[in-house]
């Protein structure tokens, strides 16, 4: 069974930065792309960024410049340094992973969601 498990959300004034965490647990044999949505109330989910396992990363627009993602391997976790936020980055972030397994071979797996709000 793999679990993604975030962490790092909260509330935060304009301008400010946070740091979401994401780590894969379980078996499995490889963990290709890593990478992080969010979804707005009343809206779509939405891609943020995403890194694959030879280091190509892939940004939307609206976050380009502020946001960073990051990973560390060895412990099959992925960052996204947020800064520079603002109001219209509120919304619940989601942590994605394609991830190939015995049972299930390659698939994509999804973290339960942390809440980020950006508010004065």
């Amino acid at each position: 069974q793999v679990q993604l498990v975030e962490s790092g959300g909260g509330l935060v004034q304009p301008g400010g930065s946070l740091r979401l965490s994401c780590a894969a647990s379980g078996t499995f044999f490889s963990i290709y792309a890593m990478g992080w949505y969010r979804q707005a109330p009343g809206k779509q989910r939405e891609l943020v960024a995403v890194l694959t396992s030879i280091g190509s990363t892939n940004y939307a627009d609206s976050v380009k410049g502020r946001f960073t993602i990051s990973r560390d391997n060895a412990k099959n976790t992925v960052y996204l340094q947020m800064n520079s936020l603002k109001p219209e980055d509120t919304a619940v972030y989601y942590c994605n992973a394609t991830i190939r397994t015995v049972v299930n071979g390659t698939g994509d797996y999804w973290g339960q969601g942390t809440q980020v709000t950006v508010s004065s």
